[in-house]
């Protein structure tokens, strides 16, 4: 049997995750995940890959969503009401060009410290109605891609064995849901549909690891060449780069809990 050992969900695009125990399961994914991001005075996005220090960027946001708190070490946290209706404002997500709210100059005048780089803080606009690429087409914020990002702990296990070095945390590959209870690993790969919580997801790509995978998300820092330096040993995609977890579009929303169960209504073979 398996079952949902993790939740979690970003906030902000790049910034640390929260977990939780329970999550609303909407069309673009956990409830408040990648709805806000941070952009530099150009509009394009900031990343792990060259800001590492997002990763100790940690936001909460309000249940009601109108609240954004951004805490850090060795500053004073601030807390921002969100706003959802203001002018909005072009920004670039890689190539592709969105849409986002700036959220003023506190939170601005926050990260751009906090970063040592100017940088705005925006959101997702309600009329955001992004579609996202792979078999099953879905939606999603600010993420680089699809909605929901899966990885089974089978997968890290086996990682850690062809590593031979010190376990890898499960944090560098910032999953959305954790699975446990498959034996074999990177079944998450194979799973074409599955309900869980009352949901359903459809898969849609394989997920391709970045240098963001290289970053201690407790520190900050890059602390490469692990992981990339193995799964290029034995998890090259056949599209390119090495893949390491797999990516689904929200078929029905619902609501997830630790502990629930997968069902796998379908399954295909490896895109790997």
């Amino acid at each position: 049997m398996a079952t949902v050992t993790e939740l979690r969900y970003y906030p902000v695009k790049g910034c640390a995750g929260v977990a939780a125990a329970q999550a609303e399961l909407t069309p673009a994914g956990l409830a408040h995940d990648r709805a806000f991001m941070v952009v530099d005075e150009e509009g394009v996005f900031r990343s792990q890959r060259l800001d590492p220090a997002l990763a100790t960027v940690r936001p909460t946001v309000a249940q009601d969503g109108r609240t954004l708190t951004l805490a850090a070490a060795g500053v004073e946290p601030v807390s921002v009401a969100v706003d959802a209706e203001g002018p909005r404002r072009a920004v670039r997500l890689f190539k592709l060009p969105l849409l986002g709210i700036d959220q003023g100059e506190e939170a601005a005048g926050w990260l751009s410290e906090v970063l040592g780089a100017r940088s705005r803080l925006v959101r997702v606009p309600p009329e955001h109605d992004r579609v996202t690429d792979g078999l099953v087409p879905g939606t999603s914020g600010y993420a680089d891609s699809c909605a929901v990002h899966m990885l089974s702990r089978a997968s890290l296990e086996r990682f850690d064995e062809l590593s031979g070095a010190r376990p890898m945390p499960m944090d560098r590959f910032r999953p959305n849901v954790v699975v446990d209870g498959w034996s074999e690993p990177h079944t998450e790969d194979l799973v074409r549909r599955v309900e869980v919580g009352g949901a359903e997801l459809g898969y849609a790509k394989l997920a391709i690891r970045c240098a963001v995978t290289l970053v201690d998300q407790d520190r900050g820092t890059k602390a490469g060449p692990e992981p990339l330096r193995t799964l290029a040993r034995y998890r090259r995609a056949a599209a390119g780069g090495v893949a390491f977890g797999s990516k689904f579009a929200v078929l029905r929303p619902g609501t997830l809990r630790v502990g629930d169960e997968l069902t796998v209504g379908a399954w295909g073979p490896s895109e790997l």
